[in-house]
C-alpha cells in the first residue's frame, strides 16, 4: 500500500507558538510510519507544521498518489491534546480533498476520539482510538488484501450503516523497544533546526521514553495512552541520542513524556547509558513534585544532562489541589525546588487558574508560592474540561456554548467559574509580568545584566496596568497585591 501520513498541527494557526519558535516534528507520526514501513509500506510524510493552508495537502495527494490517507496527529505534543478548532478545521479541510481524490482515510487524534461523529460527517472512513500503530498496521493490510472483517481489528472505529461501530479497545504494547526507530528520514529537519538556530541558538529536538501516566490528576485527558505506564530501555534512548544527534547535529532536547524517569533505577541506568556512549547533550522533562524528592534521583538527572524541570505544580493553594486529585502537596513542591536549585537544575512550573471553586485567597497563594520560590520559567493555562475526565463531568451542566479553545492562547472559560474569561485572561497576563518583574529585579541585584534584568521597567509598566485592569473587572482583586 501506498500511504500517505499527515498531521493537522499548523504553526500559523496557532500564533502564540509561531511566535514563541520552538517547533518539534510531529513524533507520534513518524512512529506510525515507521512500523508501516517495516511492513513492507510505502510511505510519505506531508509535513505541513510550517505551511500556510491546509489545501497545501493537495499537493502531496496529487504528487504521491496514495492508496490510503492518514491524518496521525502527535500524541505525544500537550499542543495536540488541546483539541483547538483551528486545527480541527484543517483537519476537516485535508479530509475532504482526500475524500474528493477517491482516498480512503484514517484519524487518530485526541480530537477525533472525543468529537467521533464531526469526523465522520467531513469524510473520516475510519477513526482509530488509543495507541493506534498496530491498529493502523492491521487495517493497512486488510485494505490491502481486501479483507472485510474490519470488526476483528481493536481500536477500530468505522461506521456501518449510518451507525457508528466501535470495536474492542486494543492492549498497548507493554515493551516500547520492539517498536523501529522513528521514521526521521521522511522530515525534512532544516526548518526545524534553522528556527531554533536563529531565535534561541541553539537545535532542540523531541524525544520520548514512555508512554501514559499512571496518576490521576482529575483535568487530565489521556485518550491516546491511557492510565498505563510502559517505557524504553535506558540504552535504547541513549543509543538513539547518539545516532541522531551525529546525523542531524541537536544539543538539546525536550523529552515529551507525561512523566519522565518513574520506573525504579531508571534514571540510574539512564545516566550510566549517557556517559558510556559518551553522549553530551541538555535535556528538559515533566515531571511531579513528589518524584523529585530523592536527592539520589536529582544526581542521576544532572549527571545525565538535565538541564530543566517541568513541575506541575498548578496552584499554590492545597484546597485546590486536593480538589483535582493532584496528589502532591505544597510542602512537595517547595522541597522538589530547592533540591533542583541545590543540583543547578533550573525548576519550572506549569500553573493553571480558575479550577472549579478557586477563590481570591486561592490565587494569592499561588502568587505568594511563585514570589516565594522564584522558579525559573513558568506556564500558564486556565482549566480547560476535556471530554473522558472527571473535571469535564463535574462541571457539564456549566458547560458554555463554546466546547474548544480555538488556538493555544484561546484561555476562554468553557464554562461558568468563579470569575469571568476576561478576567482569568488578564490574570494569566498579569501572572506573567508579575513573576517576570520579580525575576528581573533578582537578576539585578545578583549583578547579571541579560535580557530579562534590562526589561524589568517594561515588566513593571505592565504588571501594573494588568493590576489595574483586574481591580475593574473584580472589586475583590485588591486582595491579591
Amino acid at each position: 500500500m501506498r500511504v500517505l501520513f499527515t498531521h493537522s498541527y499548523f504553526l500559523h494557526l496557532d500564533p502564540k507558538q509561531l511566535n514563541t519558535h520552538t517547533p518539534f516534528p510531529p513524533l507520534a507520526t513518524l512512529y506510525a510510519a515507521a512500523v508501516l514501513r517495516e511492513k513492507g509500506h510505502e510511505v510519505q510524510l506531508a509535513d505541513l507544521q510550517f505551511s500556510t493552508s491546509a489545501l497545501e495537502i493537495s499537493a502531496a495527494i496529487n504528487n504521491f498518489q496514495p492508496d490510503l490517507f492518514v491524518i496521525y496527529d502527535d500524541g505525544f505534543n500537550y499542543l495536540t491534546k488541546m483539541c483547538l478548532t483551528n486545527m480541527r478545521e484543517a483537519a476537516f479541510t485535508m479530509l475532504t480533498l482526500a475524500k474528493t481524490a477517491g482516498i480512503p482515510t484514517v484519524v487518530s487524534s485526541s480530537d477525533a476520539t472525543d468529537h467521533l461523529e464531526k469526523y465522520f460527517a467531513k469524510g473520516a472512513d475510519f477513526i482509530l482510538i488509543g495507541e493506534a500503530e498496530q491498529t493502523l498496521l492491521e487495517l493497512t493490510q486488510h485494505i490491502s488484501q481486501k479483507k472485510t472483517d474490519i470488526d476483528t481489528i481493536q481500536g477500530l472505529v468505522y461506521k456501518k450503516e449510518a451507525v457508528i461501530v466501535r470495536n474492542k479497545t486494543r492492549v498497548v504494547i507493554k515493551d516500547l523497544d520492539e517498536l523501529p526507530m522513528p521514521a526521521w528520514d521522511l522530515v525534512n529537519i532544516d526548518p526545524y533546526k534553522q528556527t531554533w538556530l536563529k531565535h534561541h541558538g541553539y537545535f532542540s529536538i523531541n524525544f520520548v521514553t514512555t508512554r501514559g501516566c499512571p496518576y490521576k490528576c482529575n483535568w487530565c485527558a489521556k485518550p491516546i495512552y491511557g492510565n498505563r505506564y510502559n517505557s524504553h530501555s535506558p540504552l535504547a534512548i541513549a543509543q538513539q541520542i547518539k545516532n541522531l544527534q551525529q546525523q542531524f547535529g541537536f544539543t538539546h532536547i525536550w523529552f515529551a513524556d507525561d512523566i519522565f524517569g518513574l520506573k525504579p533505577n531508571w534514571l540510574k541506568e539512564f545516566a550510566q547509558a549517557i556517559q558510556q556512549l559518551q553522549v553530551k547533550i541538555r535535556y528538559k522533562i515533566q515531571s511531579r513534585a513528589d518524584l523529585l524528592l530523592e536527592d539520589e534521583n536529582i544526581t542521576y538527572l544532572a549527571q545525565s544532562g538535565c538541564d530543566e524541570v517541568w513541575m506541575g505544580a498548578e496552584s499554590g493553594s492545597q484546597k485546590i489541589l486536593d480538589a483535582m486529585d493532584k496528589g502532591t502537596t505544597i510542602e512537595q513542591i517547595k522541597e522538589a525546588t530547592l533540591l533542583l536549585k541545590k543540583h543547578k537544575i533550573k525548576p519550572c512550573f506549569f500553573l493553571q487558574l480558575g479550577y472549579s471553586g478557586e477563590q481570591m485567597p486561592d490565587i494569592k497563594a499561588t502568587l505568594d508560592l511563585v514570589k516565594e520560590l522564584q522558579p525559573h520559567d513558568i506556564g500558564i493555562s486556565v482549566s480547560y474540561p476535556l471530554p473522558g475526565t472527571k473535571f469535564y463531568e463535574s462541571v457539564k451542566a456549566d458547560l458554555l456554548t463554546k466546547q474548544n479553545w480555538k488556538d493555544s492562547d484561546d484561555l476562554d472559560m468553557m464554562f461558568k467559574g468563579t470569575y469571568s474569561s476576561d478576567f482569568y485572561k488578564a490574570l494569566q497576563r498579569f501572572v506573567h509580568y508579575y513573576f517576570r518583574f520579580i525575576q528581573s529585579v533578582a537578576l539585578i541585584r545578583s549583578i547579571k545584566l541579560n535580557r530579562r534584568s534590562v526589561l524589568a521597567p517594561y515588566y513593571y509598566v505592565r504588571r501594573e496596568f494588568l493590576k489595574a485592569k483586574l481591580n475593574r473587572l473584580e472589586p475583590d482583586a485588591k486582595s491579591l497585591f
